[in-house]
C-alpha cells in the first residue's frame, strides 16, 4: 500500500513539473513550430508570439492548414537547421570565434546561426488603437537638403541616390546585425548551399524602431495564398494608417513628395500626399483571377504563393519579411545566386543580395532584396520609380548599381525589386 500511495504521489509529481515546464515554453518555440498542439501556443502568442489570431486567418482556416502542414521538399534537412538556428547565441564572442578555429584554420562554409529573439509585441497591439490615441516619432525639420536639385529632377539615378544618403534608418553590417550567405549556385540549380541562416544575429533594438515596428505589424494581415479574396479589418485599416504616417515623419519620405510635387505628379498638400501612398500600397485590386485579392503591399513585401500549375512565391522583397520568416522556421534560405560578373561575391557585409530560398516548403527560385534598408527608403524608392521611371530604371544606390524593376498593374503597382546590375 504504502509504495502504491508514493508511487501516486511521483505521478502526481511528475505531471507538475511537466505543466510548469510547458508554461515555460519560450518565443522561439512557439514560432518555431516545437510545440505539440494549438493550445499549448495560444496562451504565449496572445502576449508574445510573433502573428496574433486575426479575422483574416480564421476565415481561410482550411487553407492554413494545408499551408501550415505542407511539409517542404528538404523537411528534414530544414528541420535540423531550425533547431541550429534556435540553439545558437545571438553575438559571437571573439572567444568563441578563436574557439571555433582550429591552429589558424576555418571550416569553408560554417556558420552562425541567429539568435532566437523574444519579441514583445505588446507595443504593436498599440497600432490598432484609434488615430486619436496614436503617438508617434518627431518629424524632420524641413530643409534645403530635403529639396530635390535640378540635377536630380532630371536624372533618376540621382534621385534614387539622394534617397540612399537620406536613409538615416538603414542599418549597418556588423553593429546591427550579421549576415552568412553560404555558397552560391545558379538558378536553376536546386540542392541547398546553405547551411545555416541567412541572419546570424540581429540587435534587439531594430525591431523597436518606430517605422520598422510599425511595418512589421501589417505582415500578418495577408492570406499568402494568391487568389484568395481579402478582408480588411478597422484595426488593420488603422495599422495601415499608422504605417503611413510615421513613415512619413522621415527624410525620404519627404524628400519623395517634393520632387513629385515639383513635377506636378502629386498635391502639395502634404495630407493629400499620404492618402495617395496608402492607396497606392494598400488598396486592393485582383490578382490570380479573384477581385479584391492583392495590394502592392502584400505582394512586394510580405510575398504570395501562386496557386495555378505548379506553386510557386511571387514577390517577397523585403529583408524583415525573410529575417522574421525564417526565425519562425518557414523560411529555409538556400544560397546566394551566382553573379553573371565574376568578382562580385557577395559578403557579409553586402546590402543587395540575390537568393534562392523556400516559404512553407514552396520554392522561390531567385529573389533580391535590399538587406538593413528602412521601410521608409524602400516605400520612398520604389514610389518615385513607378511615377517618374519606365519598367527598368538603372539607377545607383551609394555602392550598388541596381536595376529597380517595376511593372505596373493598371494604375498600381503590380511588382517592383531590385536587380543588381552585373
Amino acid at each position: 500500500m504504502d509504495g502504491m500511495i508514493k508511487g501516486l504521489m511521483d505521478v502526481a509529481l511528475g505531471a507538475g513539473d511537466k505543466d510548469e515546464e510547458r508554461s515555460r515554453s519560450s518565443w522561439a518555440q512557439v514560432v518555431s513550430g516545437d510545440h505539440d498542439n494549438d493550445d499549448s501556443v495560444s496562451n504565449d502568442t496572445k502576449n508574445h508570439g510573433y502573428r496574433p489570431n486575426n479575422q483574416r486567418v480564421n476565415q481561410s482556416e482550411g487553407i492554413q492548414d494545408e499551408w501550415n502542414s505542407r511539409p517542404s521538399r528538404r523537411s528534414e534537412q530544414s528541420e535540423g537547421r531550425k533547431e541550429e538556428c534556435d540553439s545558437r547565441p545571438s553575438r559571437p564572442s571573439r572567444q568563441e570565434e578563436k574557439a571555433e578555429s582550429n591552429d589558424g584554420w576555418e571550416t569553408v562554409g560554417k556558420k552562425h546561426p541567429k539568435q532566437s529573439h523574444k519579441i514583445q509585441k505588446d507595443h504593436w497591439n498599440l497600432y490598432k488603437r484609434p488615430s486619436r490615441e496614436q503617438e508617434y516619432s518627431d518629424a524632420v525639420e524641413d530643409s534645403s537638403y530635403l529639396v530635390p536639385s535640378e540635377e536630380e529632377l532630371a536624372d533618376l539615378s540621382q534621385a534614387c541616390n539622394k534617397l540612399w544618403q537620406l536613409d538615416r534608418n538603414r542599418l549597418v553590417p556588423g553593429k546591427d546585425y550579421a549576415i552568412d550567405c553560404g555558397e552560391g549556385k545558379k538558378v536553376y540549380q536546386k540542392d541547398d548551399m546553405a547551411q545555416g541562416c541567412l541572419f546570424s544575429w540581429l540587435n534587439d533594438d531594430v525591431l523597436r524602431r518606430p517605422t520598422i515596428a510599425r511595418f512589421c505589424s501589417l505582415l500578418d494581415n495577408y492570406n499568402p495564398n494568391e487568389g484568395y479574396k481579402e478582408v480588411v479589418t478597422s484595426e488593420e485599416k488603422q495599422e495601415e494608417n499608422a504605417f503611413i504616417e510615421e513613415i512619413s515623419r522621415t527624410a525620404p519620405i519627404k524628400y519623395l513628395h517634393k520632387y513629385l510635387a515639383f513635377k506636378g505628379i502629386v498635391s502639395e498638400d502634404y495630407r493629400d500626399f499620404k492618402r495617395t501612398l496608402i492607396s497606392l500600397w494598400f488598396d486592393l485590386y485582383g490578382r490570380g483571377g479573384t477581385s479584391g485579392s492583392s495590394s502592392a503591399f502584400e505582394h512586394v513585401f510580405v510575398g504570395e504563393v501562386k496557386q495555378r500549375g505548379e506553386q510557386q512565391v511571387s514577390g517577397f522583397h523585403n529583408w524583415l519579411q525573410f529575417y522574421l520568416e525564417e526565425a519562425k522556421g518557414a523560411v529555409d534560405y538556400q544560397g546566394y545566386i551566382f553573379p553573371r560578373r565574376r568578382g562580385q561575391i557577395p559578403e557579409s557585409d553586402t546590402q543587395l543580395l540575390t537568393s534562392q530560398f523556400e516559404w512553407n516548403g514552396v520554392l522561390k527560385s531567385v529573389s533580391s532584396i535590399l538587406i538593413g534598408a528602412s521601410p521608409e527608403f524602400e516605400v520612398a524608392l520604389y514610389t518615385l520609380c513607378f511615377y517618374v521611371g519606365g519598367e527598368d530604371n538603372h539607377v545607383e544606390l551609394g555602392p550598388y548599381p541596381v536595376n529597380i524593376k517595376c511593372y505596373r498593374f493598371g494604375d498600381r503597382i503590380g511588382s517592383v525589386f531590385p536587380i543588381a546590375n552585373t
